[in-house]
């Protein structure tokens, strides 16, 4: 790999990620049900998606808040 990416998360939003990729997991794996997610587990994951995204150079959504 040429480039590293590093992210930093706070506790919650590691926990998010890591209940979420477990349950798609066993969701792929055995069928089990994805236990949908609060508002605040969705908007961290959704923040954590964006810095992801300009890591990567990917373009934004018109609503990226640097675009303001």
């Amino acid at each position: 790999m040429t480039e590293d990416i590093t992210v930093r998360l706070d506790r919650a939003t590691a926990e998010d990620l890591y209940v979420t990729l477990y349950e798609v997991g066993e969701h792929i794996a055995a069928g089990a049900p994805i236990t949908p997610q609060t508002i605040e587990e969705a908007e961290r994951l959704g923040s954590l998606l964006r810095e992801l995204g300009h890591s990567l150079g990917r373009r934004c959504s018109p609503y990226c808040k640097h675009l303001a």
